[in-house]
């Protein structure tokens, strides 16, 4: 190897430099406005989340319960959109009525507030209910006993005797159980779904009877004796009667999970706040063969 061999060429080496772009606000402004927009618009067309906040609708759904509510099988009308952002108005977009047994959310109206109820008539219905029992166009609507339900009593479902006189019990190994009463009833369509009928006598067991109007939905909750429905005054937080089909907002499917209500800020409660069984559960009435 000759020394014009190992004289190699001097280079001259200098660090590569990378220039950092400004952030474009403008473009992290409009990505999350069309996020946003994209979240309200699945929310207000598709489906949105709900939440159980009152125990009107038990056996099927506790408080702590979270569903999924499609907005799409009824159409679309004024209480649609995520928020209730539209004003009032008549109808529906693409509209068409419930079934009879459909768990539904309503909005009374007047107000912004969602309830969770059945449908049990439809326009030109004649509903009645006298001593707990429910009739549909002077007929009773077929309702038996199917035994007591033991529900677990915890942070979220509560059994006050003033509710429900001498439900309170324990099981075998000191567990707080609410004892209720569960009637299987099956609606003319054939559609059988559960209720509780605790308390005899109680202010809701005697009502009407009142024809359904066009256009309108006679709706009740399963819990029959701590039910604000169509058979109370708005006054009285109830839904005023028969209600518009357009505040219907939509059709309760599925749970997709339950919480007891010992959840806290510790990550380490999630799970265990979390009822077992519940999720996955279809809130479609089951039909008779």
């Amino acid at each position: 190897m000759t020394g014009e061999d190992l004289a190699l060429p001097s280079e001259t080496h200098q660090p590569s430099r990378t220039t950092r772009r400004p952030t474009d606000w403008g473009a992290e402004i409009r990505n999350l406005l069309v996020l946003i927009l994209a979240v309200l618009g699945f929310h207000s067309l598709i489906a949105k989340p709900f939440y159980i906040p009152s125990e009107s609708m038990m056996p099927g759904l506790l408080v702590g319960d979270r569903l999924v509510v499609t907005k799409y099988p009824y159409g679309y009308s004024f209480v649609t959109p995520a928020f209730h952002l539209l004003p009032f108005f008549h109808g529906r977009l693409f509209g068409s009525l419930p079934e009879r047994g459909d768990v539904v959310i309503v909005t009374p109206p007047g107000t912004k507030t969602d309830y969770i109820k059945r449908v049990i008539g439809l326009p030109g219905d004649r509903v009645q209910v006298s001593g707990g029992m429910l009739y549909l166009n002077g007929k009773p609507v077929e309702r038996r006993a199917v035994g007591d339900r033991m529900i677990p009593i915890d942070a979220n479902t509560h059994c006050p005797a003033w509710q429900y006189p001498g439900a309170q019990v324990r099981g075998a190994a000191g567990e707080a159980f609410c004892r209720l009463p569960i009637y299987r009833e099956t609606l003319p369509n054939g559609r059988s779904y559960d209720t509780i009928d605790a308390v005899q006598g109680s202010i809701g067991d005697n009502f009407g009877p009142i024809t359904v109007p066009a256009d309108h939905v006679f709706l009740m909750g399963d819990n029959r004796d701590n039910s604000a429905d169509s058979r109370f005054p708005l006054a009285e937080q109830g839904l005023g009667g028969p209600v518009p089909w357009e505040n219907i907002g939509g059709r309760a499917e599925f749970i997709t999970f339950s919480l007891d209500g010992t959840t806290s800020l510790n990550p380490l409660t999630w799970w265990s706040s979390l009822r077992g069984g519940r999720a996955g559960t279809s809130l479609h009435p089951e039909r008779a063969q």
